[in-house]
C-alpha cells in the first residue's frame, strides 16, 4: 500500500526521475528562468529552495551536499556566490511558477519557474 506516499513520479522510474529533476534544478540555478510543465515545475520547487537554502550557509559540508545535488562546478560557484547572498534576508519563497497555457503537443500545463529578485528581464513570454 502507498500510504502518505506523496511523490510525483512524473512517468518514470526513481533513478530517471532524479536524474530529470536534478537536470532541472541545475538549469533553474544557471538560468534562473526555466519552461516546463506544472507538474515538474511543482516537483523541482521543493528541491530548488532546499538547495538555495543550503547555499545561504557557505560551509564544506554545505557546498558538499549541493555539489551533490547539481551539476558541474560552475552552479555550485553560483548558489554559493550569488544566489546565497541574494536571498540571505528572505525566509524562503525564492521561486516562482507563471502559468502559459495548455502546451499544444500533448495539452500539459506549461509554466515557467523562475527565481524571485532575478535580474533578468521580464519578456513577454513570461507575462
Amino acid at each position: 500500500m502507498r500510504h502518505r506516499k506523496n511523490v510525483a513520479k512524473l512517468g518514470r522510474k526513481p533513478d530517471a526521475r532524479r536524474r530529470m529533476l536534478r537536470n532541472l534544478i541545475t538549469s533553474l540555478v544557471l538560468e534562473e528562468r526555466v519552461r516546463t510543465s506544472l507538474v515538474r515545475a511543482k516537483a523541482v520547487r521543493s528541491a530548488a529552495e532546499k538547495i538555495i537554502t543550503k547555499g545561504r550557509t557557505d560551509t564544506v559540508h554545505s557546498r558538499r551536499i549541493v555539489a551533490g545535488s547539481v551539476y558541474g562546478s560552475e552552479a555550485v560557484q553560483k548558489i554559493f556566490n550569488e544566489l546565497g547572498p541574494r536571498y540571505a534576508d528572505r525566509p524562503g519563497g525564492y521561486t516562482r511558477i507563471l502559468k502559459l497555457g495548455p502546451r499544444k503537443g500533448d495539452a500539459a500545463e506549461e509554466v515557467i519557474l523562475e527565481l524571485v529578485d532575478s535580474p533578468l528581464p521580464v519578456t513577454q513570454e513570461s507575462k
